[in-house]
């Protein structure tokens, strides 16, 4: 085995004892000097960097571990992460006991201050012995987008395996649906040819009512397929007010009907949007729908427009009973509804259409209150610089 090559630090070191006060100072300011190069090395990494005892106990933390975990600076210092990450001890069993042979850990967890976030975690054995025990570096690393992404592109593949099934079943319901149109059309020829009487003009009454509810099931259809069928948006220079504007001037009989009051707060100076007229409108039909049933006559429906350097954003307030919080988490997913009659897929198409024109939406609610729905609509401008960069 070769010998091992020492550095020139090493070699000062070795001789530590035979320095004057000249020489000594100069080591420690190189020694600081070092100090500060790691340091500075340490800080610019976006990964968190702890150095931990076998009790736990924080002995060194980068700048990324602070932001992470929440603490200011110098505050990890003493600390022990297994009170920061309660569980984390009890997960790494019989690795952390002493003697035993330490393995690269990983774990994922889940923090909720300064706010939500997944962290995974890695910990690995210094190699080399420390004075006072064993010593080891857990890294850090925040994977809330990428598993918000891979959770996303799952729902997303659900859901359109949903759809698709879906919109098959809708559209086999209309062959039936046009056979019995066809008889219904050849009864009703055969009864002009009867002699008039009270039999024939009830059973050409019955005739006409099944006519207007195949007619009826046949829209129902249509209207689904045209609602689940995913169509990539006609993205065009939108103006979100006119929209809104022209939804509401649709639905004002509707709500004056059931005794909702409008207060909407929109400028007609908002930036532009790109998006698809037809499905923003179809959007805004959703949306103040579930308001609307979710509403007692004499109700409240709040929409206030707002915009930020990147975005544009349309905050859709009822006054209702609002949703429970088991429910919350569930409003999105396919046939889930707490309408009685509801199909549970008008906020799953709300959502596949927002994700589609680059936005999100999003919904606060309590019980006995309200909800807002908060939709978020990428500004046209903000994403040509994004593209140009």
């Amino acid at each position: 085995m070769p010998p091992k090559k020492h550095s020139s630090l090493d070699r000062v070191l070795g001789r530590l004892d035979t320095l004057d006060s000249v020489n000594l100072a100069n080591l420690v300011q190189r020694l600081a000097r070092e100090r500060g190069l790691f340091e500075d090395i340490f800080n610019t990494l976006q990964e968190g960097v702890l150095v931990i005892t076998l009790d736990g106990e924080i002995e060194y933390a980068n700048r990324a571990a602070h932001r992470l975990i929440g603490l200011g600076a110098n505050e990890l210092a003493g600390e022990t992460l297994w009170r920061l990450v309660p569980g984390l001890r009890a997960s790494l069993g019989i690795a952390m006991d002493e003697g035993a042979v330490m393995p690269v850990v990983t774990r994922e967890f889940e923090l909720t201050y300064p706010e939500s976030r997944t962290v995974q975690l890695y910990m690995v054995p210094f190699s080399a012995q420390q004075a006072g025990g064993r010593r080891f570096a857990v890294i850090l690393s925040d994977i809330t987008s990428a598993k918000q992404s891979t959770e996303e592109r799952i729902e997303n593949e659900r859901t359109s395996s949903i759809l698709l099934l879906a919109a098959g079943v809708a559209h086999e319901l209309g062959n039936p649906l046009n056979s019995l149109t066809i008889h219904l059309q050849l009864i009703n020829r055969k009864l002009k040819k009867l002699k008039a009487s009270k039999e024939a003009d009830a059973v050409a009454e019955s005739v006409r009512i099944c006519e207007g509810e195949v007619k009826r099931l046949d829209g129902i259809i249509t209207n689904f397929l045209e609602a689940i069928r995913p169509q990539p948006p006609d993205l065009r220079e939108t103006q979100l007010s006119e929209v809104l504007a022209e939804v509401l001037s649709f639905q004002q009989r509707e709500l004056a009907d059931r005794g909702i009051s409008v207060e909407a707060e929109t400028r007609d100076d908002l930036p532009l949007v790109m998006a698809d007229r037809n499905q923003v409108k179809q959007i805004f039909f959703n949306l103040i729908k579930n308001a609307v049933e979710a509403m007692q006559p004499g109700g409240r429906l709040r929409i206030k427009a707002r915009t930020d350097d990147d975005n544009v954003y349309l905050a859709i307030a009822d006054s209702g009973a609002g949703i429970k919080q088991e429910d919350l988490t569930r409003l999105f997913q396919p046939y889930h509804t707490t309408k009685p009659g509801g199909h549970g897929l008008g906020l799953m198409v709300v959502q596949r259409i927002m994700r589609g024109h680059g936005g999100q939406i999003g919904i606060e609610s309590k019980e006995g209150t309200g909800t807002v729905v908060t939709l978020q609509f990428p500004r046209k401008d903000r994403r040509v610089r994004m593209l140009s960069s």
